[in-house]
Parts: C-alpha cells; sequence; structure tokens
C-alpha cells in the first residue's frame, strides 16, 4: 500500500507508460498503482480496519482486472501501432491521453464509495496523524524539488527524464539529449506549481476528512479523488496545459529522431507490458 491516486503527474498517455507500467506485475501484487487510494504513506489503520480494507481490496482488484485490463491491452495495441507506422503524432498522443485519463477517472469512481468509508471511519487521532504526514510530505518535497537553484532544478528533471527515456528506447543521441535539456528548460520553474497545487490539494483533502460526518462528505470526497481538476488552482492549470504540450512536443522530436533500434526497443517494451498484463491469473480467468 503506498499511493493516494494514480499518478496524476504521467503528462500525456505514452509518458504513462513510460513511467509506471514498467512496473506492472508488481503492481497487481502490491496494489501499488492501480488500485491507488492506499493510505499507507499518510495514515496508521488497526487491525480491524486493514482487515476490512484488504478485503475491499481485492474485490477492486478482481473488478479492476475483469473489466479495466482488456481496455489496457487494446490502449497498448493502439501506441503500438502508433510507433510501427511513425505515426506518433501531437493529435494522436492527445488522443491516448484521453484514454488513458478516462481509465483513470473510471477507477476512481469505482473505488471512492469505499474511500468514503473508510475515511468516515478514521478517529481523531488518525486524522491528526494523517494532517502531521502531509505537512512533512509537503516539507520534504520543497526541499527536494525548490530548495535547488531553477538551474539545478531543469538539470535534475533533464535527468530524470533521460534516465527513463534510456530504460525505454537505450541510449539516446546528442540530438535527443539537447532536446531533453531544452524540454526541461522550457517547463522553467513548474515544480513551485505543482507542489503548491499538491499542498492545496492535501490541505482540502485534511479540511473534508475534518466534516467526515457531515452530509456532504461522500460529495466532497468525490470531487476530490474524481475530479480533482475542478480543484486545481489556475495557476497549476495553466502549468499543467502547458506542461502536457510541451511532452508531446518532446516526444513527437525524439520519435521523429529515433533510430530502428530504438524504436524496436520501445515495441519490446509494450509488448513486455503486454505480457504482464496478459499473464495475470485473474485476466486469464475472466477470458476462459
Amino acid at each position: 500500500m503506498s499511493r493516494w491516486l494514480i499518478r496524476t503527474a504521467m503528462f500525456i498517455a505514452m509518458l504513462f507508460v513510460l513511467t509506471a507500467c514498467s512496473r506492472v506485475g508488481l503492481a497487481y501484487r502490491n496494489l501499488d498503482l492501480i488500485i491507488p487510494w492506499t493510505l499507507n504513506d499518510y495514515l496508521e489503520i488497526n487491525g480491524e480496519q486493514k482487515d476490512w480494507f484488504d478485503d475491499r481490496l481485492k474485490e477492486h482488484l478482481s473488478w479492476h482486472c475483469t473489466t479495466q485490463l482488456p481496455g489496457y491491452l487494446d490502449w497498448l495495441d493502439r501506441l503500438k501501432t502508433m510507433v510501427q507506422t511513425n505515426q506518433v503524432t501531437d493529435e494522436a498522443l492527445q488522443q491516448r491521453t484521453r484514454e488513458a485519463k478516462a481509465a483513470i477517472a473510471e477507477t476512481a469512481r469505482e473505488i471512492t464509495p469505499s474511500t468514503i468509508e473508510l475515511l468516515q471511519g478514521l478517529s481523531d487521532d488518525q486524522v491528526a496523524d494523517m494532517d502531521a504526514a502531509f505537512v512533512k510530505d509537503q516539507r520534504k518535497r520543497q526541499r527536494e524539488y525548490l530548495k535547488p537553484t531553477l538551474q539545478q532544478q531543469i538539470k535534475e528533471r533533464a535527468e530524470r527524464m533521460e534516465k527513463r527515456l534510456n530504460d525505454w528506447v537505450g541510449p539516446l543521441n546528442i540530438a535527443q539529449r539537447q532536446r531533453v535539456v531544452a524540454w526541461s528548460t522550457a517547463l522553467g520553474d513548474q515544480n513551485q506549481q505543482w507542489i503548491a497545487n499538491r499542498a492545496h490539494w492535501q490541505n482540502q483533502f485534511s479540511q473534508a476528512v475534518a466534516q467526515r460526518h457531515s452530509p456532504d462528505f461522500p460529495k466532497r470526497i468525490e470531487q476530490l479523488l474524481v475530479n480533482r481538476e475542478s480543484l486545481w488552482t489556475p495557476a497549476y492549470r495553466e502549468a499543467y496545459n502547458k506542461t502536457e504540450a510541451q511532452a508531446r512536443s518532446l516526444l513527437v522530436d525524439l520519435m521523429a529522431d529515433s533510430t530502428p533500434a530504438q524504436r524496436e526497443r520501445l515495441l519490446q517494451k509494450i509488448d513486455g507490458v503486454k505480457k504482464d498484463f496478459s499473464d495475470l491469473k485473474c485476466l486469464k480467468a475472466a477470458q476462459r
């Protein structure tokens, strides 16, 4: 158990694959990415809550595996076709993004009622501990991502991206590395908006949980989990739109500059993700 939400920092659909799906098997074993509402990072739950929680997780995991994973396989096929036919375009990436976001929203809607029930059963001490963990999280991210100078932030962001890309397409050539640096530079102080919006969301979540016995609590949590974009700060909304556009542009340029060996490696990686999904016992059982 380790994350609140599916990783919304995945700016576009292809980056969703690059950053998340290499852990497909681990995700399903540890309920890490696919069932994203776990609280272990922020909340200590007691034995009774954990037993209830684990039962619900199993139910949601079964639902997800049987109803959602087949669509993921189709999505990966569409992604693979884009690479095979040299159609990694801005328009195609926008479509893959819309599809990925719809899948995320469907999972969020499915798990929200269980989230609400769990939160309503928290004690005051558990809520206080959660709030303290949020504050600690905010300070940690500020130190890690905002304390460095802007130039250092840009350098580290480019290094993180290059490392991910190296895993998926192999070593980048000089032109591709320069393009990654240009991408990171164009994002500027995006870290500031991202962390400020994260803190904004956490603060709203804390305020909602403090009123967890009020009649409008379910509606409030649904907004926070399913319609979280409606609560973004104006600065982050602008930064996010810019980030998505920059990420699409980066990937279009990288693929246009890619070698046959890089494209073949990427196709093999996508096939590996498909195999991870296809080999899951729950999916095989559903397809019988």
